[in-house]
């Protein structure tokens, strides 16, 4: 029996973060949501399936782990979209007797698949899956969780925290392994876990009061920086002083925040060192943001926000709602953007006043106009960014880097851009 994570046909709603990675490769909480289907089956085989441009990448990534291939004649496939809980495989067992679909309501989550059915999808792994392939199958109904959008994940933050956090404390006996320098102050310190090699300076203030925090390894937590739980700070990474990080915050690795932050996420090796708002936001990796940027995240009117998908308006049913910045994007100092504002992939923003609510992909300028961002000289500041945290760019993440150029190209020109 093979467990394999896939992804479904709505990707295209996770844009500009699943440009650069899988779905099951999103974060929420402390967790990708891959690892928190993995926590449910211990010690499983498992494969991955994805789109085909992103396979050698996520092989690289992956060493050892299949990658659109299934070795298997029996296999139980979960949708990479969900938020598993630890109870998962009890939800939806390893093995089955018979031919299955999961479905929440119209959502897939997962099937259980052999035979012929089986062999039939063996011939299309490099396509994201869809429940009309399938439609004989006898359906089960279940209470799992999906991520439909992005803004699902900003509003799912909370209670995946929460459950993270938990899930992780649980086996610890020692909670406090980091070094807390004199005059930093804890709030509810039962609740607060301080990873070995983390150093939480003096001034420092944990308000676990409201939900867990988790300073992870080797994280950095300079003087008079305020943290207010839930809230997961990750390895390695740095909270500048008089940072003010309210809750619902996930801050990946190797990150640099500062400023004043609220109820958003931080993929790994992002930066937002300076003063500034965001909130209820969510950052791709290898982004920078300048100083005093800030984001709207309310509107002056209190109505729902609305963003704008492939042509077609869709209201979120959210009153909270900032910026959501793809992977190698960048913002110049004093940017400020509306609420509900989508940037795509390897972008540069800057400019007076607010630009566009939806910023295609390798786009240059602000509220002035954009030019396309030339994918060479996009590629070239990417790599001298990498080589600042030591990564070299691999042939696997330039040619992604072009696939998503010339896939998002009619998304340029829709706002008026030659190429």
């Amino acid at each position: 029996m093979q467990l394999c994570i896939f992804e479904d046909d709505r990707y295209r709603n996770l844009e500009p973060f699943s440009f650069y990675r899988p779905t099951f490769e999103l974060v929420c909480g402390k967790n990708t949501l891959r690892e928190k289907i993995l926590l449910s089956y211990p010690g499983i085989k498992y494969s991955l399936l994805c789109r085909a441009y992103l396979a050698p990448l996520l092989e690289a990534q992956n060493p050892g782990i299949e990658v659109n291939n299934i070795s298997d004649d029996d296999c139980l496939f979960i949708n990479g979209n969900i938020l598993a809980s630890k109870d998962l495989s009890v939800i939806i067992p390893l093995k089955s007797s018979r031919e299955l679909i999961y479905q929440n309501g119209d959502n897939l989550i997962a099937l259980h698949l052999s035979g012929k059915n089986l062999l039939e999808l063996k011939k299309h792994l490099d396509i994201p899956i869809s429940k009309s392939l399938f439609t004989g199958l006898p359906v089960e109904k279940v209470d799992v969780k999906s991520v439909q959008y992005i803004w699902d994940l900003i509003y799912q933050n909370s209670n995946e925290l929460n459950s993270d956090i938990e899930l992780y404390s649980s086996s610890k006996k020692e909670k406090i392994l980091g070094k807390v320098y004199e005059g930093a102050h804890y709030i509810e310190k039962e609740n607060i876990l301080i990873e070995e090699g983390a150093q939480i300076k003096p001034g420092v203030v944990l308000d676990a009061s409201e939900g867990p925090i988790f300073i992870d390894k080797n994280a950095v937590i300079f003087p008079n920086a305020v943290i207010e739980g839930p809230a997961y700070i990750g390895e390695g990474s740095l909270v500048k002083s008089c940072a003010t990080i309210y809750k619902n915050v996930s801050i990946g690795k190797i990150c640099k925040v500062g400023g004043e932050v609220e109820g958003s996420i931080f993929f790994p090796y992002t930066n937002k060192q300076h003063s500034g708002y965001l909130g209820h936001s969510c950052l791709g990796s290898w982004v920078n943001i300048g100083a005093d940027t800030n984001c709207s995240d309310l509107k002056n009117n209190y109505s729902n926000i609305k963003v704008n998908l492939y042509g077609e308006e869709v209201n979120t049913g959210l009153q909270f709602l900032g910026l959501i910045i793809g992977d190698h994007s960048k913002t110049a100092i004093n940017t400020m953007f509306n609420t509900g504002t989508f940037v795509g992939f390897s972008c540069n923003i800057f400019g007076e006043g607010f630009p566009d609510k939806i910023i295609p992909s390798f786009a240059w300028g602000g509220s002035s106009g954009i030019l396309t961002y030339n994918v060479e000289k996009s590629i070239n500041t990417a790599r001298i960014v990498m080589a600042r945290r030591q990564k070299k760019m691999s042939d696997a993440e330039e040619n992604v880097f072009r696939y998503i150029f010339t896939s998002t190209q009619k998304d340029r020109i829709k706002k008026g851009l030659t190429y």
